[in-house]
């Protein structure tokens, strides 16, 4: 064999090899990102719940969602909440259900959209679309009056935004009034003074870590 061929031989080898090498390592790379990057506790119960388990652990839902990618990569749902309400309030059923998608495509804990996709879908007839959001509903308010009962400051119920506050109200069947902060032993509390149904004045704890803490107070 003469020395060019050699040469050419033995550079075709090598770059076959190098190329296999290449391939190979573009294969294992993504497998190994996706190992040192696993779904977030939020992703992995979002996925369950929307499979159909509606018996999952809504607090920790609630809780890992603002300490989640999925969160810190949300967009500003504001515009969407306030059609889907404005077209709930109108009867547009589809237009309602549609922004309430909207809203929950961002933030699957939004108490409000929820309740608004059951409705919705209650009055065109979807009654298992109904049934699974008002599951839903159900199970993001029973996690916040399960955090305490909201009597005093030890007790508060533990919400992860103040929307949270007017969701519950809304359930109880009570109208806000004054709001007021407290401090104390390193926590935060919203102080709520709300009407009942029959005109008698209520004062209810939350705690607000959480916002405070997502929202740089």
């Amino acid at each position: 064999m003469e020395y060019h061929d050699w040469i050419m031989q033995t550079y075709r080898s090598t770059r076959a090899k190098f190329l296999g090498l290449i391939m190979a390592a573009a294969l294992t790379i993504p497998l190994a990102c996706a190992a040192a990057n696993p779904p977030s506790e939020y992703a992995a119960l979002l996925k369950s719940l929307k499979a159909g388990n509606t018996s999952i652990d809504y607090t920790r839902l609630r809780i890992s969602y603002m300490d989640s990618p999925e969160y810190k990569g949300a967009k500003d749902t504001s515009d969407a909440e306030h059609a889907m309400q404005a077209a709930l309030d109108a009867k547009d059923y589809p237009t309602a259900l549609k922004k309430a998608g909207e809203v929950l495509a961002s933030e699957y804990v939004n108490i409000d959209a929820h309740f608004v996709a059951y409705i919705a879908n209650k009055q065109m007839g979807a009654a298992d679309k109904a049934a699974f959001h008002h599951a839903v509903f159900a199970g993001l308010v029973g996690s916040i009056l399960n955090s305490g009962d909201g009597l005093s400051a030890k007790t508060a119920w533990v919400v992860i935004t103040v929307d949270e506050e007017y969701a519950v109200f809304r359930v109880l069947g009570m109208r806000p009034g004054s709001q007021s902060v407290l401090n104390s032993d390193g926590h935060n509390y919203d102080l709520m003074k709300v009407t009942d149904e029959n005109g008698a004045e209520h004062t209810f704890y939350f705690n607000v870590d959480i916002p405070f803490k997502h929202y740089g107070f």
